[in-house]
């Protein structure tokens, strides 16, 4: 769905779901890039945001974790499932789709690229309300969080 491996995401094939792609300049080089590669695949764009993923290993495709963020005392736990991993000489980053029990549905994407010497990163998000609730209820307040989140997430790996 978010398409990782494409520098340009395509339109459509999102119904309902809301859509989003802010990127980023991180740094410029070859030790930039080669640090911003390893640390998007060791999950540090969610780390350095705030949370906290139990098995901070290399993403691998399928695998299956919890991340959690503690917010006013409640930790919220966020299962999800690695959907895709792109690895190439100027693309690295992978892609993850909620599980039931998310307080959204949808998928997330995490990408370092190159541009000559320039990196960036890209996060790439279709998310819509969850079924169950409270989460479902909670959804608007859920898109602040979002928000705020996706500008820790450009920030973290600088």
């Amino acid at each position: 769905m978010t398409h990782p491996q494409l520098p340009t995401w395509p339109a459509g094939g999102a119904d309902g779901f809301r859509r989003s792609e802010v990127s980023a300049h991180v740094g410029s080089g070859d030790d930039v890039w080669d640090r911003a590669s390893r640390d998007i695949l060791h999950w540090m764009v969610k780390t350095r945001s705030g949370f906290h993923v139990d098995d901070a290993r290399a993403v691998t495709s399928g695998a299956r974790l919890t991340i959690t963020a503690r917010v006013l005392d409640i930790t919220v736990r966020e299962p999800v499932e690695v959907a895709d991993v792109v690895i190439t000489p100027s693309r690295v980053g992978f892609a993850y789709r909620t599980l039931a029990g998310h307080p959204v549905s949808g998928e997330e994407a995490f990408i370092v690229h190159r541009e000559g010497t320039d990196v960036f990163l890209t996060v790439r998000s279709l998310t819509s309300p969850a079924p169950q609730q409270p989460w479902r209820s909670l959804h608007p307040l859920l898109r602040v969080a979002q928000i705020v989140a996706r500008r820790r997430y450009l920030r973290s790996l600088r």
